[in-house]
């Protein structure tokens, strides 16, 4: 660990509440840094130093996305955390000692994978072509997006837009079904803006009649997304911001309050070594960040059962990745039959994921304290991971809110508008699908110490990971961001083309593609660096998907996908455990 390493206040550079290192750090020495930093904050992970000198960071010296957070080196860090707690599960199942192995993380392939679904290929071709050509469409049967984003009104409903308050920005978002949101701010949703950019300014006439606090309170009397656009040291001062601040990046206790259930030991699988091998998880979830809990789960062996609504808007392009070795059915929890089968899946899960709000899932009948009776009543703990935007507590513990609304509460948004030159409070949302990706891992890892630990101890566990907090960590002055010098010769590097405050983070994305293949081919095209991993005979024939990111010493251990993507509700909804 580099102790000596610094940060020092940049109110003048990115606004208040920000902090610019003092003296640039490479990439790989500075995932180390944070990787410890991360690990000693985080209750629950092992304190053993032999176990955290096994974890080795390779990689570019230099960031490689825009802009100057280190959501990468965060990312690449957790990772390795994912690595060490998997050897330790290793170790008490087959008695390898953990310290004997050893896990390696990559911090290009980390940032690369904050981009996973566009880092993929069907059929030979390059997922970002088939994005920008509209061929997508062409490749599945059925559409889950439902027309959200038909026409260019629908497309700019979710951006950042000047508020009537003088140096705030607001980020307006149409939560997948834009026509109450435009009419409610009055717009007319039949607006014919024949082009993006015309139907950002159309919407950006009516959202600056709106003072920011006006906004706000519009979106929660109406139960709509949206958030100012804080700087990190407005959103510290918040309540919300203060409650949130008292839980860790990684939540994860046992409910001491359930019914007490035994240990239950790893099960062993003569032909899967992989640490979760075995393990059954239950997905209900939409979108990012809950899929990708149950996709790094599954690359560790586990059996996953996702669980989608066709009638619910999904994003058609997160299937061809985040699907990736999981089944998928169809219920409707509108129905009391489909609700039967969920339980009946539940019944000999060992984890299930969901993204609702506490109070919406509980209606439903899967909240976290109707899972623990269950769990009592068969005798065996459950591991209950849930992700949200605002954290487990507080006043905005249910409001709805999405990856854009992380971005702009946590400053994050701000910050970027900062880096990009502005000066008057315009944000911009970060490059890559930052807070998604990463509150998925943090779930991910949490799910993992809670198994080790029901293994271990018995008894149930409830594991939290918030939007907003997966943005905040990359702004912690023990982080640091980078200097707009070190930012400077990442872009001369990359060459990023334009990111502004009208951008969908898809269209952001696309851009940051462009930049890597151009400076990075090496990881996207076939040969012994390449980050792609393959698969022939699935639903869209040959894919190749980014590979799992951590990668252990036992080849026979470390995570791989078996099966390749499938659709949203493909498999016969009586499909049984492996």
């Amino acid at each position: 660990m580099t102790d000596a390493h610094q940060t020092i206040p940049s109110t003048d550079i990115y606004g208040p509440g920000t902090f610019v290192d003092k003296d640039f750090l490479p990439a790989p020495q500075d995932a180390g840094r944070i990787f410890e930093y991360i690990a000693k904050s985080t209750p629950g992970f092992t304190q053993d130093q032999k176990l955290w000198k096994t974890v080795n960071f390779t990689g570019s010296k230099l960031p490689v996305i825009p802009g100057p957070t280190k959501a990468p080196l965060v990312a690449a860090a957790l990772h390795a955390m994912c690595g060490v707690v998997a050897h330790e599960i290793v170790e008490d199942r087959d008695g390898t000692l953990a310290s004997t192995q050893q896990v390696t993380v990559n911090t290009n392939h980390a940032a690369i994978w904050l981009g996973t679904i566009f880092a993929a290929t069907i059929e030979g071709e390059d997922m970002t072509e088939l994005v920008r050509s509209r061929k997508l469409s062409t490749l599945y049967d059925r559409d889950f997006e439902h027309g959200w984003q038909a026409t260019p009104l629908r497309q700019r409903s979710t951006a950042l837009y000047k508020s009537k308050t003088p140096g705030v920005w607001y980020q307006v978002h149409g939560s997948l079904n834009a026509e109450p949101v435009l009419k409610a701010l009055g717009m007319d949703p039949e607006y014919p803006a024949k082009t993006p950019d015309e139907a950002y300014e159309y919407i950006s006439r009516h959202v600056e009649q709106w003072t920011a606090d006006e906004l706000e309170m519009l979106n929660i009397k109406n139960g709509f997304c949206g958030s100012i656009c804080f700087t990190p040291q407005g959103w510290a001062d918040t309540m919300m911001g203060k409650r949130l601040a008292e839980h860790p990046l990684v939540g994860y206790s046992r409910q001491s309050h359930a019914i007490p259930t035994p240990a239950i030991p790893f099960t062993k699988i003569t032909n899967d070594k992989r640490p979760l091998a075995g393990v059954k998880v239950v997905e209900l979830v939409r979108i990012i960040a809950g899929p990708v809990i149950g996709n790094i789960l599954a690359s560790l062996g586990a059996d996953v059962i996702r669980v989608n609504c066709s009638r619910l808007v999904d994003l058609n392009v997160l299937q061809f990745t985040l699907n990736t070795g999981k089944r998928t059915i169809n219920l409707d929890l509108t129905k009391e039959e489909d609700k039967a089968r969920l339980r009946e899946l539940i019944e000999d899960a060992d984890v299930f994921v969901q993204g609702f709000r506490p109070k919406v899932i509980e209606r439903k009948g899967f909240g976290v304290n109707d899972l623990l009776e269950m769990a009592g009543k068969r005798g065996k703990g459950i591991v209950y991971v849930e992700e949200n935007c605002y954290g487990p507590d507080g006043p905005y513990n249910e409001r709805p809110g999405w990856q854009q609304i992380g971005d702009a509460a946590s400053g994050s948004s701000y910050v970027m508008g900062r880096s990009l030159g502005f000066k008057d409070g315009t944000s911009v949302l970060p490059p890559l699908p930052i807070s998604d990706m990463t509150t998925g891992l943090v779930g991910a890892l949490g799910a993992l110490m809670a198994l080790r630990d029901r293994a271990r101890h018995g008894g149930s566990y409830r594991v939290t990971s918030s939007l907003v907090k997966a943005d905040v960590i990359n702004l912690e002055p023990e982080v640091g961001l980078y200097s707009p010098e070190v930012v400077e010769r990442s872009n001369q590097l990359f060459k990023w083309g334009h990111i502004g405050p009208a951008q969908f983070v898809t269209e952001i994305l696309l851009v940051v593609m462009d930049g890597w293949k151009n400076v990075f081919p090496q990881y996207f095209n076939p040969g012994p660096e390449s980050l792609l991993t393959s698969f022939e005979g699935g639903p869209w024939g040959r894919m190749e998907t980014l590979k799992p990111v951590v990668q252990l010493s036992d080849p026979e251990v470390t995570p791989r996908w078996l099966t390749p993507a499938v659709p949203h509700c493909y498999h016969d909804r009586n499909i049984q455990w492996l």
